[in-house]
């Protein structure tokens, strides 16, 4: 039976941030994603708390999507997306955005 190392070993090369690079090699810039990231492996986990209300029409704006569209999305692909959308704001319009004004109304 294999051990636990062989069973969690790291699939993908493991990326360097610049503080540990050696000069000889070109320092490795960390990604910014702005655009939402669809169905890929993700290395990060955020936890969100939701009230009902909000789950509720998270679901109902996927299954919406699903019926107008014939597109299935789960619901953290509905978030990413939802994400960059307001990130995007954001950095395009700062304290004009959505996001901004929502959380200074807060």
């Amino acid at each position: 039976m294999p051990g636990a190392d062989e069973l969690f070993r790291a699939t993908a090369p493991a990326r360097r941030s610049r503080e540990s690079t050696p000069d000889d090699e070109t320092p490795v810039e960390p990604e910014v994603a702005v655009a939402a990231s669809g169905r890929v492996k993700h290395d990060e986990k955020m936890t969100v708390y939701v009230t009902a209300a909000e789950l509720l029409a998270v679901e109902q704006a996927r299954l919406g999507l699903r019926a107008e569209l014939g597109r299935s999305v789960d619901r953290g692909r509905f978030v990413r997306a939802a994400l960059a959308v307001a990130l995007a704001d954001l950095e395009a319009r700062g304290t004009h955005s959505d996001v901004a004004r929502r959380l200074s109304e807060s």
